[in-house]
């Protein structure tokens, strides 16, 4: 373990004080990501430090089950470079209700501290609650509007989400039309010619469980649910309530980042899809991590689903190269003109499957 001493000043909060998060916290803050090296950076959180230092088994000196003698929880190195927005998150009141404070967690997310540390404070609930619906409704009906908490959205409702009227206006431009819970895609099939997106039924086989990484409410995993194929849809909230919605559907959210290793064990999922995530703005080093993790966690001959994956011309060979460096059997594989913008750009979409390495 690190020993993060060095890290702290003398505390200014105290495990009793509420944090202010009454400003507006949205937009990034050019002052957090500009701070100095390492060693200019102090945490002033005390109950920070509670979390971090180690928690020794309850007979001293002896090691548990796990073959230790203390318990370290976690937290990401990248937190060591946000220590304004990290103290923010670690100061509530202990045993209290916790601030409406989420996104300043998936700020620290995204900026790399992750994992968050822990707290311990009762997680905020929206006032009027109400039971979700029943999973045979809940799949494809608008979720109940009281079931989410608005406050750091620009919507303030779910017509906003799903409005073509306010298209530029939702704070959010990834998978636009992911509120709009009546567009079942991968079910329909396409022009070859056309678009690049395959069906469900061109892909089902020996598959029961899997991941969706994508700007997503939970579609995909929908229509995998009808048959009888459970997913996971990671997403982050990127302006919009993804995760509430995939939950209110009755689909399983998973809340990581792109830079997070992925909460499953090796050799275990069927498949790994992924739309409208992987395009032109991935360097080929961030690419090639997300790739090999996605690799670690697929069973032997399971199947990696990447569906519109958008880049020019000119980056063509550079991306495709790399899902043939995988050395999975190509399946599926079709690239088409990306005709809604710039005439320059393609789409890509392929299944691979996962060969058997001795």
């Amino acid at each position: 373990m690190v020993n993060l001493s060095h890290l702290y000043g003398d505390p200014s909060i105290n495990q009793n004080e509420m944090s202010n998060v009454d400003e507006d916290l949205s937009e990034s803050e050019d002052s957090e990501v500009e701070e100095g090296s390492l060693g200019r950076k102090i945490f002033s959180s005390q109950e920070l430090h509670n979390y971090t230092s180690p928690k020794p088994n309850k007979q001293g000196g002896k090691k548990n089950f796990l073959g230790v003698e203390a318990v370290y929880l976690s937290i990401g190195l990248g937190c060591a470079h946000l220590p304004t927005n990290l103290d923010h998150f670690m100061a509530y009141k202990v045993y209290g209700v916790c601030p409406d404070d989420w996104i300043i967690g998936q700020k620290l997310i995204v900026g790399g501290c992750e994992p968050l540390p822990g707290r311990r404070c009762f997680s905020i609930s929206p006032p009027h609650y109400s039971k979700p619906l029943p999973t045979n409704s809940s799949l494809w009906s608008q979720p109940s509007e009281a079931n989410i908490l608005w406050n750091h959205y620009k919507c303030k409702d779910y017509p906003c989400l799903a409005s073509n009227k306010t298209i530029g206006k939702r704070g959010f431009f990834k998978c636009s039309d992911c509120f709009d819970l009546s567009k079942q895609c991968w079910v329909i099939p396409s022009n070859e010619s056309e678009s690049a997106e395959f069906t469900v039924d061109e892909v089902l086989g020996e598959i029961r469980i899997g991941l969706d990484y994508s700007p997503t409410t939970g579609t995909f995993a929908a229509i995998m649910k009808e048959n009888n194929v459970t997913i996971a849809s990671a997403t982050l909230n990127l302006g919009a309530t993804f995760n509430e919605v995939i939950a209110l559907r009755g689909l399983l959210p998973l809340y990581v980042s792109m830079g997070s290793r992925l909460p499953f064990f090796d050799n275990t999922l069927d498949i790994v899809h992924t739309t409208l995530f992987l395009d032109w703005w991935i360097g080929l080093e961030v690419l090639q991590y997300v790739l090999f993790d996605w690799d670690r966690i697929l069973r032997p001959k399971g199947l990696l689903w990447v569906d519109r994956f958008f880049y020019s011309k000119e980056d063509m060979k550079l991306y495709l190269g790399e899902f043939t460096r995988l050395g999975y059997r190509k399946l599926l594989w079709r690239v088409v003109p990306k005709t809604v913008k710039h005439g320059d750009e393609l789409f890509f979409s392929t299944v691979l499957e996962k060969p058997v390495r001795g």
